[in-house]
């Protein structure tokens, strides 16, 4: 039974860039359950912020009464899409692709539901069907059908054409011939109409179409999504530099709500439609009080209360709200060795020491807290901060320039938080030789 418009539900988010026979498309979502993939390749050990555009739309559709299947691309990535890049990527090794394809699965997975009766999510890896092929029989089955005068013409493919510094390899060439073969299996296995990317993907999605036209001479159908970018026109992705894991061993729950909590006054309603399944009746709520007092951050707190939830759970997101309030208050009794952990993980710089004890002064200077107006470090500062009552350890005003931090004060055993004013904070790991 199908729940709910499934295009005009993600038009109203802005989640549609590009779709393929617009009303035939409609009519065929409306009129039952449908299979719908989309692949994520394994290019790192951990899936980043910029694919939850295409989890979340995942889950949207079997939210609507569809049949999700999640590919993960064991061939795929042992060749590298050229789709939005200058150059050929990094060839990988099959082993360290088959490890990728092992750490990304949970992650990608724990957005599905898969025992939910006949729209249960499925996932597959395209390695299982790639393995077995003979380049004899890959070229004269599926290469046939491909025009290379089309092939050329396909946007991704052009822009490396026309760069005669980087131009395109014939593996990444190739690449496209592999993701419509994905498309092809897909249908032919598991009745899949419909599949789901970025809107760099149109020229390899719609050669799927093309590829199931030709072998089965049937119907299917390509949507694609908005590449999300800041205000500041930058694009979500570890390509950018500005990844942020969905692993929580590679970005810690509260890094991760922070990264969220900071998004920029210009961005913050839109990643609300982007990224969250809030109705637009509380988009709009959070939008007026944004608007009326963007101070409160009432909508930065919502967006990061949702993304961490559905990304590291509920537990995820309690641990980041007691760290972010302790370290806000000072207040650092209710911290948790695990919270503590979180911030040696990532959540804050911080300064690893050797031996039982150390002087506090040397830790100002060594952790740049006793920064000058001249951008200086010095002895002098860290003593201007400690008699001016500026500096905290553990939560507590420390006034002595000859204060030692000592192991035995630790916080479990290891940890001390500097703090100088209200927001800035650099963590002291230190450990007996």
């Amino acid at each position: 039974m199908i729940n709910v418009d499934l295009i005009e539900a993600l038009e109203s988010r802005g989640l549609i860039a590009q779709k393929s026979a617009d009303q035939a498309l409609r009519d065929h979502l409306n009129s039952g359950m449908r299979t719908v993939y989309c692949g994520f390749d394994p290019t790192a050990d951990s899936l980043h912020q910029g694919n939850l555009v295409p989890l979340l739309a995942l889950r949207r559709c079997q939210l609507a009464g569809h049949r999700p299947i999640l590919l993960i691309g064991g061939a795929t990535g042992m060749i590298g899409d050229p789709g939005g890049k200058n150059s050929e990527r990094q060839l990988q090794s099959e082993d360290i692709v088959s490890a990728f394809v092992e750490r990304i699965k949970p992650q990608a997975s724990r957005f599905l539901d898969f025992d939910c009766g006949k729209n249960s999510a499925v996932v597959v890896n395209n390695a299982d069907w790639t393995r077995s092929l003979t380049v004899i029989s890959f070229l004269r089955d599926i290469g046939k059908h491909f025009s290379v005068n089309a092939m050329i013409q396909k946007e991704a493919v052009r822009r490396r054409l026309e760069d005669e510094a980087s131009g395109i390899s014939y593996t990444e060439f190739s690449y496209m011939v592999l993701q419509a073969y994905d498309y092809s299996v897909l249908h032919r296995d598991y009745g899949c109409t419909l599949q789901l990317g970025g809107s760099d993907q149109w020229g390899n999605i719609t050669s799927g179409i093309d590829l199931v036209r030709r072998l089965y001479g049937e119907q299917v159908y390509a949507m694609t999504f908005p590449l999300v970018t800041t205000a500041d026109g930058k694009k979500f992705g570890k390509s950018e530099g500005n990844a942020v894991w969905l692993d929580a061993e590679k970005t810690s729950p509260y890094s991760f709500y922070q990264y969220w909590v900071n998004t920029d006054d210009r961005d913050v309603i839109a990643f609300l439609s982007t990224f969250t399944f809030l109705d637009s009746d509380r988009r709009a709520e959070l939008q007026q009080a944004h608007e009326q007092d963007p101070g409160r951050r009432a909508a930065h707190r919502e967006l990061a209360r949702e993304v961490t939830q559905l990304v590291h759970g509920e537990s995820g997101v309690i641990a980041a709200e007691r760290i972010s309030q302790a370290l806000f208050s000072g207040d650092l009794k209710q911290l948790t060795e695990s919270d503590l952990q979180q911030l040696a993980q990532d959540g804050l710089e911080q300064t690893h020491v050797k031996g039982s004890q150390a002087d506090l002064l040397q830790m100002l200077v060594a952790s740049g807290l006793a920064l000058t107006p001249r951008g200086e470090v010095t002895m002098g500062q860290a003593r201007k901060l400690l008699k001016s009552n500026a500096v905290s350890v553990n939560g507590v005003k420390i006034s002595d320039e000859n204060a030692v931090l000592a192991l035995s004060d630790a916080l479990f055993g290891r940890y001390f938080l500097l703090q100088k004013g209200k927001k800035h904070h650099h963590l002291i790991v230190m450990e007996d030789d």
